[in-house]
């Protein structure tokens, strides 16, 4: 049941502005890591932090989907959203093999995507470097394969009017 939920939310469509959105944050050995060095290939984005017991629920998930996808057509990025030292974050990372690039933010109302009110929230990023959808809760690999699939059969049909995307809420 709960699948069906995760995937019914990210499959609820609104609609908003088509813009192109960037970052560049430090990963956990300090590397300077920009969103628009994945231009070409889907890019989930997931807020998270190491005291938050459901975003350590959707990590093995997280890690399966980037792991199916990273050389072809899809990564996944994780954003540490919490003040915590470098070598407190690079333990937790390596203990819970997280093979996604991690990088570290402080916690902000607003960011560059967009609003993170609640953790985990995660936003889906087009090979274009367009914003396409968001999810405030736990995300499944199924609800981002089933996602990625409705996009990629969309691609077959009529595009949509120029400047305007489908966003997840």
């Amino acid at each position: 049941m709960r699948l069906v939920l995760l995937i019914v939310g990210m499959l609820s469509v609104g609609v908003g502005v088509a813009e192109e959105v960037d970052f560049t944050l430090p990963d956990i050995n300090g590397k300077k890591v920009s969103l628009s060095d994945y231009r070409g290939k889907w890019v989930v984005v997931n807020y998270w932090a190491t005291w938050c017991p459901p975003c350590l629920e959707e990590i093995p998930e997280l890690i399966e989907f980037h792991e199916k996808h990273k050389d072809t057509d899809a990564v996944v990025l994780g954003v540490s959203f919490e003040e915590v030292n470098k070598e407190y974050l690079a333990e937790f990372v390596d203990s819970h093999f997280m093979s996604y690039p991690v990088l570290r933010m402080e916690p902000v109302p607003l960011t560059e995507l967009g609003p993170v009110t609640g953790l985990p929230t995660t936003y889906l990023i087009s090979p274009e470097g367009e914003r396409v959808a968001r999810q405030e809760g736990p995300v499944t690999g199924a609800a981002l394969e089933a996602f990625l699939e409705r996009k990629r059969q969309q691609q077959g049909a009529a595009p949509a009017p120029a400047g305007v995307v489908a966003s997840v809420r």
